[in-house]
């Protein structure tokens, strides 16, 4: 764990750093979409309540080089079909605090895969995503601050959870980013050989 929030570094109360999880699945390098079709489909999943989180509204940031996309927005969690950086996939966002970091990884990427397989199925065969290419970060500055000292911190967790999700040294995992971002890793599941 990182410093104890709220206190010394020797004592206070621990609070885990992997909260605020963000989860993007990147989109393949094939798709070929107007993210404005995204619109509907998202103001449909508000009403038919298919996400598990209160979704409120959708916003239209297309106008925005290299940014949101387009977004929904929701109480417990966002969702957005994202174009940061020039890579166009699926951003999962959770907003709530507390949980273990397992839970929370776990709870993020099984949300950010089904919104996946919810997209692929309204774009019919124009978009595809790849849940073994992704990206994780934290929007939390404060209890993860995008440095080599929180990656180390942390990566115990991360490498538990992608073990978990994809079987032993069957991923790569890489920070990236400046001091600046959010702390962020790079996730890519590897092509296993046959024999």
């Amino acid at each position: 764990m990182l410093r104890p929030h709220g206190g010394a570094a020797g004592g206070g109360i621990r609070v885990n750093p992997i909260q605020h999880v963000r989860v993007k699945i990147f989109a393949s390098e094939s798709a070929r979409t107007d993210l404005g079709d995204a619109i509907p489909v998202f103001h449909r999943w508000i009403q038919d309540r298919v996400c598990p989180e209160m979704l409120i509204d959708v916003a239209d940031y297309r106008h925005v080089p290299n940014g949101p996309g387009v977004m929904l927005i929701g109480h417990e969690a966002s969702y957005s079909l994202d174009n940061s950086k020039g890579r166009l996939g699926l951003l999962y966002s959770r907003k709530q605090a507390g949980g273990e970091a397992q839970e929370n990884l776990r709870q993020a990427f099984d949300a950010a895969v089904a919104a996946c397989g919810r997209l692929e199925q309204a774009f019919a065969g124009k978009l595809k995503f790849d849940a073994g290419d992704c990206e994780f970060s934290i929007n939390d500055r404060m209890l993860a601050p995008n440095r080599e000292a929180t990656y180390l911190a942390l990566k115990p967790e991360f490498e538990r959870f992608l073990a978990e999700v994809w079987g032993p040294d069957s991923y790569s995992l890489e920070r990236r980013g400046e001091d600046r971002e959010l702390f962020q890793v790079s996730v890519r599941k590897l092509a296993r050989l046959s024999h």
